[in-house]
């Protein structure tokens, strides 16, 4: 039998992609981001760091990152229901060379 249309590459990239991540808090998280925070919020930070729950933040500007610092105990519960398990305690938002990269 032959498909009349290409198939989408989308989800053998998805099973690469779950089978090459690291086995890390930060990962899960990074895989968790846009849908725990939301489009908006992704868009402005991103997860670019962990150490001992605590992930830091890459904010796109310091308001972003004030914004996020007030917004934390939300966003850490958010992130948290999106990994089915208290692992994130904490965040800290950097602005700066380090979110840039």
């Amino acid at each position: 039998m032959r498909r009349r249309s290409p198939r989408t590459l989308a989800p053998a990239l998805g099973d690469l992609r779950d089978r090459i991540a690291p086995r890390t808090l930060l990962a899960e998280v990074q895989g968790a981001w846009p849908s725990a925070v939301g489009e908006a919020i992704a868009r402005e930070a991103r997860p670019v760091g962990e150490r001992e729950g605590v992930v830091e933040l890459a904010c796109a500007s310091a308001v972003w990152a004030q914004e996020l610092d007030l917004m934390a105990l939300d966003l850490v519960a958010r992130i948290n229901i999106a990994l089915g398990r208290d692992a994130v305690r904490g965040l800290r938002c950097v602005v700066g060379a380090r979110a840039r990269s």
